[in-house]
């Protein structure tokens, strides 16, 4: 009986939406496909309406643990020393967003470099992916204020660059291969694997990730029968046909139908071999978030590999 109540026992986990989200897709196909189950886990995912609200509710000890963005989770996750935040699977990156310019500045704009005094589109003020925007153009020496940014929302962003009204923008998938694909835009910069963050930004990095509470985290053993239900579904969206997907997964899963099969697409490549993220990760994303704006004077920020909770990671096969 009690080796029964073990196997039964409970993990909440916070995890950012819409459902379609890519970077988060993996823990809710690992609870569709009854991955958890079979590793003998019972996991109830609680859906906040953005990244902060997950790393909100680990903060607030309303979860074991929260899917989310390091950036959300060093602004707005715990603060006292003994609740540190601590990373237990990477996800992905960087959030999968590509920078493009439109087709009329073919041969004029032909590098970040280039940005300098012309309109940028993003989706949202104050998105996440904002931080990440501001690393592009450090690295290419452009000062974010020495471009005109402005907010358009998804559907006037993509507007925006159709007709010439915005020069570049920070677009996610699946308009990223849409516009480039039926309306020639052209890549300036690409976040939407680890292998094109580190060619853009010359180092590898960690966006959104799977964190914990040092005082009250999980067993280990729980924690690493966790990332192989994750990895075995990440390895499923890499591996199966998107018909075959669509037809097993529930509908809040898939989204817009015209849409699912070019979004899978582009998502299959967005995560993190293995879960796996290193100190000098982790430190270079510290760095771009700092870059961007102050973290809280609050936070009492660990040691990178104080930060990353490898002993669950150890025990965790392929």
């Amino acid at each position: 009986m009690l080796g029964l109540i073990v196997l039964l026992q409970t993990l909440l986990l916070a995890v950012t939406g819409p459902p379609t989200s890519p970077e988060y897709l993996p823990l809710r196909v690992a609870d569709a496909e009854g991955y958890f189950k079979r590793e003998g886990l019972t996991v109830v995912l609680k859906t906040t309406r953005a990244e902060v609200g997950a790393a909100e509710a680990l903060a607030q000890g309303q979860v074991d643990l929260a899917a989310t963005s390091l950036e959300a989770i060093l602004r707005f996750g715990p603060r006292q020393p003994r609740q540190m935040s601590k990373l237990v699977l990477g996800l992905t990156a960087a959030p999968p967003v590509a920078l493009l310019t439109t087709r009329n500045l073919e041969g004029t704009l032909t590098s970040v470099k280039n940005l300098v005094g012309l309109r940028i589109g993003v989706a949202t003020p104050g998105a996440p992916e904002h931080a990440w925007l501001n690393a592009i153009l450090a690295r290419a020496g452009v000062p974010l204020m020495r471009v005109d940014l402005v907010s358009l929302g998804t559907r006037g962003l993509v507007t925006g660059l159709e007709t010439g009204d915005v020069q570049a923008g920070l677009v996610a998938e699946p308009n990223v291969s849409r516009l480039v694909n039926d309306n020639g835009a052209v890549v300036l910069a690409d976040l939407r694997s680890p292998e094109a963050v580190a060619r853009t930004l010359g180092s590898p990095t960690v966006n959104a990730g799977v964190f914990g509470r040092s005082d009250r985290m999980p067993r280990d053993a729980d924690l690493a029968a966790f990332g192989r239900a994750v990895l075995a579904a990440e390895r499923l969206i890499a591996d199966t046909s998107a018909e075959d997907l669509a037809a097993r997964w529930p509908a809040s899963l898939i989204g817009a139908p015209d849409e699912f099969s070019r979004r899978l697409n582009t998502t299959r490549e967005i995560f993190l071999p293995n879960g796996t993220v290193t100190p000098a990760q982790l430190t270079e994303t510290v760095d771009i978030v700092r870059a961007y704006g102050p973290l809280p004077a609050t936070l009492k920020m660990p040691k990178p590999e104080e930060f990353i909770h490898r002993s669950a990671l150890k025990r965790r096969s392929p």
